[in-house]
């Protein structure tokens, strides 16, 4: 079993050196959604190529950017990107954002990304509260995660979302004027898109959106004894639910569009926890 204080020590060791302050909050900004971090208060930013250690995300819309930042009188972490396993990472260097918020002091993570909507009742650019996750096929790899924490916790279950911060996120997007549909999020690995037919499966699992992130990042925080909660942005409908041929792009145009509701609800968010 890999031991992450051992493998990331000097990673760890590298960003103490660095940060104006111990971070309470940590927001992981999904594909397309990292401009939020350009409307807050920076007090300083890190580029993750210059720590020892960090995998390269080679996503377009993730842009390997650490920022300590401070707003409404709150603490900070951001991390402008993350890393998949569809780029050919681990388990254990997917959930590094989650390992070194958490080394570094923030209890509550907030989770982003951009998913594909199942549910015929959202329109891209929704945003979603993730009320549940499906990560049964990452079963094995989420497993060996738990191992990561706590080798005799293997068969514990988890209670995640944190029903406080949904709560929230929920208060903040009514206070705001913002609806905000709720759903299940489903994890796949990726890199390709779904078929209609993987979709039809999906679907009879009772996902609302899906995606290929967040998934082992909110298990990881939780056993780690983050508070957690997400919101995904609806940024295009799953093949078979639209004849529209699927993109990247598509992905990264819906979420410029909504950019602004969105960085609406983070700040309330913020602001109320």
């Amino acid at each position: 079993m890999v031991n992450l204080n051992i493998k990331y020590k000097n990673l760890i060791d590298y960003l103490k050196s660095e940060i104006p302050f111990e971070p309470e909050i940590a927001i992981i900004l999904g594909s397309g959604l990292g401009d939020f971090a350009e409307q807050i208060n920076i007090n300083k930013s890190i580029s993750t190529s210059d720590i020892p250690g960090y995998p390269v995300s080679t996503v377009i819309g993730h842009k390997g950017k650490i920022h300590f930042a401070e707003y409404q009188g709150k603490k900070l972490i951001l991390f402008q990107g993350r890393v998949h396993f569809y780029e050919g990472y681990d388990i254990d260097e997917c959930v590094i954002p989650v390992f070194i918020s958490s080394k570094l002091g923030a209890d509550k993570l907030l989770l982003t990304n951009a998913a594909g909507g199942i549910n015929k009742n959202f329109t891209p650019g929704d945003l979603m509260l993730i009320t549940s996750f499906n990560g049964i096929l990452i079963k094995k790899e989420l497993t060996d995660l738990i191992g990561l924490t706590n080798p005799a916790a293997k068969n514990n279950f988890i209670h995640l979302p944190n029903p406080e911060l949904n709560r929230k996120i929920k208060e903040s997007a009514h206070s705001e004027n913002i609806f905000l549909k709720e759903g299940v999020y489903f994890y796949t690995k990726g890199p390709s898109y779904e078929t209609p037919a993987e979709i039809n499966f999906i679907d009879k699992f009772g996902a609302d959106a899906v995606g290929m992130s967040t998934v082992h990042e909110a298990v990881y925080a939780a056993f780690l004894g983050m508070k957690v909660s997400a919101v995904s942005c609806i940024t295009n409908f799953a093949a078979g639910i639209s004849i529209q041929k699927l993109s990247h792009s598509e992905v990264t145009e819906t979420a410029n569009r909504v950019k602004n509701t969105f960085a609406k609800l983070i700040k309330a968010v913020i602001k109320s926890i």
